[in-house]
């Protein structure tokens, strides 16, 4: 074509894309298949995303692995197979390194690169983009997959500097090994990277002092090797298995039972939830108002609650553990034996929200307002700057000089159109983003939902000669409220936690994902595109069309 002639002059490449992780590998290769040009940058060594450096022992996912991966491709699917059922962060990196090498990735990746500044020429109607090493590329679009998870946070606590032995976060693990044999650890944090990693440094070392602010609902992992019969019943039926997790809200092919707790009777429901944690089973699936119906919602969380006490032998220290907010309100967590390590010797818990809260980090351990806890190290499992935080640690300048975060305010007033477009940044498009699914889907599902539609929009670009296409702010306003009125209509707003930015001193609070569940996400996509992507500005190389 012509148009696409003179464009290979007009840029470097037709895309540039950050991120060599699912959404990363998944939108290059899309791009390739349009017969379009694209560059990944990625500032670690090799593919991976999140799980190249959630290396931190006992990292693995919590969505079964059977769906923890591309449904895309039958070459894919059926070439791989996973040996757990929710598989660690080894094989999880494996397999991504077995797309690459499949789909043949890797020789349009620049890998050791970060993007430093990314601006839009309003003239061009292109992205110049600069980066670590001091190069300068353009391009027609200008993709994020660096998702919404990769932004560690390490707390601004008083001392770290002065801290004599090792600390680590678990957001960004060393490639060598570390070893907690026989010393005093100490980790900050009882999240979902806490959680994972305490039962393993439990097992080696001397003592492990758990520090936790908030107690953390989980439930048993259950976690097994799969059954051959099971995985080639799966792989023989790809496309059903496809369709299946993308028509459901959460990405996953599991059916939600159309009951409320309260129409069931007390037998009934202990039954289904004794079975559930039993056998490692999700529990949103077993009622359709957990996350809505403040009753059910505390029928659930007094079941958790009992379990505690039921596991962990010292009394006070199960209180401790038992949380007060709404069940499922903050990340769900699948553990393996969570709460039993909690009855070992070499374990102790502080709470430093109410009893013990931190003074300093001083060249010996950690000093709360009680006394100071020596330590030969310190791990910080303390999550990321969630939603927004990998979006704007980087000068993403729009429409004039605009950047993002001046858009977003510092986080007071985000807002997307889709979680995939933004008013005042033309042919820039977010993997995940905030006011999608994102997190509280199976994030791979979401992924391809993601990678498909802007895959369209491109190609819909490209055929009708369009030089830009923008989200109009009318139409973004329109979709935060639509975000913000579905939120408030759950308890997911009534609990503080990353999902708000209640993990993240001094960032202003905002619930920044779409529950109306990928299902329903997926519809309203598909309906912008349809109608000739309604809410969207058009450029073409005459004239503005909306």
């Amino acid at each position: 074509m012509n148009n696409k002639k003179q464009r290979d002059k007009k840029t470097d490449f037709d895309a540039v894309i950050t991120g060599a992780g699912f959404a990363g590998l998944y939108m290059l290769h899309s791009l390739r298949e349009q017969g379009l040009t694209a560059r990944v940058y990625d500032t670690a060594d090799n593919v991976g995303g999140v799980w190249y450096w959630n290396r931190y022992p006992g990292a693995h996912c919590d969505s079964e692995a059977v769906y923890y991966g591309f449904t895309f491709s039958e070459e894919l699917y059926k070439g791989w197979t996973w040996s757990k059922r929710y598989a660690p962060q080894p094989e999880i990196l494996d397999y991504l390194n077995y797309v690459a090498d499949t789909l043949d990735l890797r020789k349009d990746i620049k890998f050791n690169t970060r993007v430093n500044t990314a601006e839009f020429d309003e003239e061009k109607n292109i992205w110049r983009i600069e980066t670590s090493n001091g190069s300068v590329v353009t391009a027609k679009y200008f993709i994020s997959g660096v998702g919404c998870l990769s932004a560690s946070n390490v707390p601004n606590i008083k001392g770290l500097a002065e801290f004599k032995g090792e600390w680590y976060h678990t957001g960004r693990w060393p490639h060598t090994k570390v070893d907690f044999t026989g010393k005093r650890v100490g980790v900050i944090g009882t999240g979902s990277s806490g959680m994972q990693l305490i039962p393993e440094v439990a097992k080696t070392a001397d003592h492990l002092t758990v520090f936790q602010r908030t107690p953390q609902y989980t439930t048993p992992a259950g976690n097994r090797p799969l059954e051959k019969e099971y995985v080639d019943e799966l792989k023989a039926n790809l496309q059903q298995l496809r369709n299946d997790m993308l028509s459901s809200p959460s990405g996953q092919p599991f059916k939600r039972s159309p009951l409320s707790v309260l129409d069931d009777t007390p037998e009934a429901q202990n039954k289904k939830f004794e079975e559930a944690w039993e056998k490692g089973l999700p529990f949103f699936p077993l009622y359709n108002d957990i996350l809505t119906n403040e009753k059910s919602n505390e029928i659930v969380a007094e079941f958790v609650r009992k379990k505690i006490g039921e596991v962990v032998k010292d009394q006070d220290t199960a209180k401790k553990l038992m949380p007060n907010y709404y069940f499922g309100t903050k990340r769900p967590v699948r553990d393996s034996y969570y709460y039993e390590t909690f009855n070992r010797e070499n374990v102790s818990l502080v709470d430093v929200k109410y009893e013990e809260p931190i003074q300093e980090i001083t060249e010996n351990g950690v000093r709360t307002k009680k006394g100071e806890y020596e330590l030969d190290m310190i791990i910080f499992a303390t999550g990321y700057d969630a939603m927004t935080g990998s979006l704007i640690k980087f000068d993403l300048i729009g429409k004039d000089g605009i950047t993002l975060k001046e858009k977003w305010e510092n986080g007071a007033s985000v807002s997307t159109y889709l979680g995939i477009a933004h008013a005042g940044f033309p042919n820039f498009f977010t993997i995940t983003g905030p006011e999608s699914p994102s997190v509280i889907t199976n994030v791979p599902t979401a992924i391809e939902q993601h990678v498909e539609w802007i895959s369209k929009c491109i190609q819909y670009m490209e055929d009708n000669l369009i030089e830009a296409i923008e989200a109009d702010s009318e139409a973004e306003k329109g979709w935060s409220a639509h975000c913000r009125e579905m939120a408030e209509s759950t308890l997911y707003v009534k609990t503080e936690s990353w999902y708000t930015g209640a993990n993240i001193e001094g960032k202003p609070r905002g619930f920044l994902i779409y529950v109306g569940g990928l299902n329903n996400y997926k519809k309203i996509c598909d309906e912008v595109a349809e109608n000739g992507y309604k809410g969207f500005s058009i450029k073409t190389s005459s004239h503005t069309t909306v």
